[in-house]
């Protein structure tokens, strides 16, 4: 016999249903494995792009990461023909003997000086040559030009210094002009007030063209409706150049400063190296020419290890705390 009442159908089902908790959520399995089935179609994809990059690796393990390897001698006496890894544990003793020595903290203020030059005169000029060549509108001209000035760049260091040599000797190019203008000659590489002179001026020599070319290439990114929206608003060549190449530019002027700190104690070792001598040590001796005399010529390995160490660590810290600075105060960085 049929009830005229309704029969709540979803209610006996729900009645007679399972009480069931809140489900955790969906384990996450499946990203992994799409991951690495994606690198793996990627590398079977373009493995001969992936191979060019098996050499450039292989030489930064063996020419960079394990002789960091070595660094242990610092903390160890080290005799040449026993272990290469030193006889026996010593401590800080040779940090200790180094930060008490006045003839270190005499190289280490001028390799801040030759430095801090270097950085000075390197650093702006590649920009200011790349903008003045970015406003050359006859190309052949242009071409010469920067044909002209990254030459040097790919020069040997051992003939850049020959070069110099011969320029500033005493009988040499500059001491000729000297004489024609009724001067005497001068001993350049014989007096240690002109060393940072010539060594400065070589390096400006040698590199700017080479970092103008990074800067050209970064001015070919800035988008021209940007100088003709200027050139609306009444700016002239100067203040496009202030308000609009400037600012396009500035993620490669951050980034090749922030390089340059990172090398800043570690100016250039071969060149001085080539050029310096025992009458021109009071402003030509820097940290990496001091330990290499340390090392070889004195044989004290560990206490070159140590030098060489220090300097390492004091360029970690200048790079992180240029980044650092770069990216709160301009928002770019290099990571």
């Amino acid at each position: 016999m049929r009830s005229g009442l309704p029969v709540d159908t979803g209610a006996a089902t729900n009645a007679a249903a399972p009480e069931r908790g809140p489900q955790p959520p969906p384990a996450r399995r499946a990203a992994p494995t799409v991951a690495r089935r994606t690198w793996r179609r990627a590398l079977r994809r373009d493995w001969q792009l992936y191979s060019l990059a098996v050499l450039p690796l292989l030489f930064f393990l063996v020419f960079r990461y394990l002789p960091m390897l070595g660094n242990v001698i610092a903390f160890r006496r080290f005799q040449p023909g026993g272990s290469i890894f030193g006889e026996y544990w010593v401590g800080l003793r040779y940090f200790r003997m180094f930060l008490s020595d006045p003839t270190f903290w005499h190289v280490f203020t001028n390799t801040l000086v030759l430095g801090a030059l270097t950085l000075l005169f390197c650093f702006p000029l590649p920009i200011v040559l790349a903008l003045l060549l970015n406003e050359v509108r006859t190309r052949k001209l242009k071409q010469l030009v920067q044909s002209v000035s990254y030459l040097p760049h790919f020069l040997s260091i051992v003939i850049v210094a020959a070069m110099v040599m011969e320029l500033v000797s005493v009988e040499g190019t500059v001491n000729q002009l000297v004489r024609a203008a009724g001067g005497e000659a001068v001993p350049f590489l014989q007096r240690p007030e002109w060393f940072r002179t010539i060594y400065v001026s070589s390096e400006v020599w040698q590199t700017v063209g080479w970092g103008t070319i990074l800067y050209l290439a970064a001015l070919t990114t800035i988008d021209e409706d940007l100088y003709e929206a200027a050139r609306i608003d009444g700016a002239n060549r100067w203040r496009q150049t202030w308000h609009v190449t400037l600012p396009g530019i500035r993620p490669t002027m951050v980034t090749l400063l922030i390089l340059n700190i990172g090398a800043f104690l570690a100016v250039g070792f071969e060149k001085i190296l080539l050029l310096y001598n025992p009458l021109t040590y009071p402003t030509a001796d820097v940290i990496s020419t001091y330990l290499f005399r340390m090392g070889f010529g004195s044989s004290n390995f560990s206490y070159a290890a140590a030098i060489g160490l220090f300097e390492a660590v004091i360029g970690l810290i200048l790079v992180l705390s240029a980044n650092l600075i770069a990216r709160r105060t301009v928002g770019t960085s290099l990571w």
